[in-house]
């Protein structure tokens, strides 16, 4: 990721994206520079422009970025789910508690659309 964000200070600060620029960044950065890493991204950025492909994905994540939040929340609640009935000895009320929500109609779906 380090590389992309060299790439990204290089064509922030308007200078040209090459194996040398982006080296020298790497370097002063501490990055322990792998040189093949650096001439595939030089090729694949060889025809992007930059400027464009931010602004597009600064729009996308909105869509996507709850989902995957949701998504990491879902895994980590499952996570925490599993722990507390291992060492738990109090009794299941998963049945009354989604009743509950259902009722309320509350809930990561209600907040994400």
């Amino acid at each position: 990721m380090e590389y992309v964000y060299a790439a990204l200070i290089l064509n922030e600060s308007d200078e040209e994206i090459n194996e040398d620029n982006l080296t020298d960044v790497l370097d002063a950065a501490g990055v322990d520079v792998e040189e093949s890493r650096v001439k595939a991204l030089v090729a694949a950025l060889e025809d992007v422009d930059i400027d464009d492909a931010v602004s597009e994905a600064a729009a996308v994540p909105a869509a996507g970025g709850a989902a995957g939040g949701a998504a990491a929340a879902d895994e980590a609640a499952d996570e925490g789910e599993e722990e507390a009935e291992e060492t738990s000895d109090v009794p299941d009320t998963t049945d009354e508690d989604d009743e509950d929500d259902e009722a309320d109609g509350e809930g990561l779906g209600e907040l994400f659309g």
